[in-house]
């Protein structure tokens, strides 16, 4: 039977027994059924008592119900960083996860890449998630699967972007990404303009910025080698009329953009892209290429349209750079000097928006339960 009395008999029995794959398939539909309506809610999730191993097992059930059922329990789950640690009990999950990751033929890759873009949102989690990937298929793999158009027709991998972000974010991953002999990251640069998925426009742009991080990179990265600028300064276009001389002095990319040209429509994003911008004046070569490439050019019509504060502001940040005066000697790599205390508050505050959109988004990969399991 189903509805609210069996759900008050699966708990007082225990839903570990039900969650074996010996178990009754209408039992195991029952009780997947009800841990994904607990799990919808982070409160009740806390308190639930789950079974991540039963659960993970029960991904390979015969019933597409169950197995698709366990996938999204697995995904409110992982939306929780209080429950990262139990969800990664166990060696065996994160392999095979990115083995069906990158099976192209695997139905339910999608939930795969967001459970494992939670789980890798926090350093301490996120080195045990690539240390996987890296004794697994390898980050090469993640890459080729996401760059390729229609890797596999029953999944859309948008939450690979993400995933590659979080990844990133450590610098044993970014040293493979700027590897000079893979081409990782060149791979990743068309997706900036990717209109079809936000969520894989902003991952891409977290994997760049994270990336400018490494200063010793800069002159690589704005070289013809990977030339990155282009790719940056196009999302913060628009069709303004500009002088032939500005845009003799552009990028080739940039000049003469068509009188339909918009600008990265998501506010998060823009700011992630001038993040990155700012990144790479950190060095004296990397403000000589932005004067060379006429980068304030773009930089200026695009403070006229923005009108988001924490952007804006983001936006003057990159202003006071091209237009100020160089550091004075010993002082030209900004990555390295000291920042006073009440300036970096300052900055603090002004990413506050940010940091508070950003615990929402913590949610977003929860999932609303089926009315009754099938």
């Amino acid at each position: 039977s189903s509805g609210p009395d069996a759900a008050e008999r699966l708990t007082d029995c225990g839903l570990l027994s039900f969650l074996t794959p010996s178990a009754r398939p209408d039992v195991k539909g029952h009780a997947t059924g009800f841990l994904l309506g607990l799990s919808g809610t982070r409160s009740e999730a806390q308190d639930a008592d789950v079974h991540p191993a039963a659960l993970f097992a029960l991904t390979s059930d015969p019933s597409i119900a169950v197995a698709k059922d366990c996938y999204f329990i697995l995904v409110n789950l992982s939306a929780d960083s209080a429950l990262h640690q139990a969800l990664l009990t166990g060696s065996e999950v994160l392999p095979v996860l990115f083995e069906r990751l990158v099976d192209p033929e695997f139905e339910f890759s999608d939930q795969i890449s967001t459970i494992l873009s939670n789980l890798s949102r926090h350093e301490k989690t996120c080195k045990t998630v690539f240390q996987a990937l890296q004794e697994g298929v390898g980050l090469p793999a993640l890459v080729e699967a996401f760059c390729t158009q229609g890797y596999n027709r029953r999944a859309k991998l948008h939450y690979l972007g993400p995933l590659l972000a979080n990844l990133s974010q450590l610098p044993e991953a970014r040293r493979e990404l700027l590897s000079r002999d893979r081409c990782l990251l060149q791979r990743l640069l068309p997706f900036t303009q990717h209109q079809a998925s936000t969520v894989r426009r902003g991952g891409v742009i977290g994997t760049l910025r994270n990336c400018c991080f490494d200063h010793c990179n800069h002159e690589w990265l704005l070289g013809d080698a990977v030339d990155i600028l282009p790719f940056l300064l196009l999302p913060l276009a628009g069709p303004e009329e500009l002088t032939e001389e500005e845009n003799e002095g552009l990028p080739v990319d940039l000049q003469y953009l068509p009188e339909d040209k918009k600008r990265e429509e998501d506010p998060d994003i823009r700011k992630m892209v001038l993040e990155t911008l700012l990144l790479l004046t950190a060095t004296k070569s990397g403000r000589r290429t932005f004067k060379e490439k006429n980068v304030y050019t773009i930089v200026r019509e695009f403070h006229k349209w923005e009108q988001e504060p924490p952007v804006r502001a983001a936006c003057e940040r990159l202003v006071q750079v091209l237009v100020g005066d160089e550091p004075e000697r010993g002082m030209e790599n900004l990555m390295e000097v000291e920042i006073p205390q009440d300036v970096e508050e300052e900055f603090r505050r002004a990413d506050g928006w940010e940091q508070r959109k950003r615990r929402r988004e913590i949610q977003e990969g929860r999932v609303v339960p089926r009315t009754s399991p099938t």
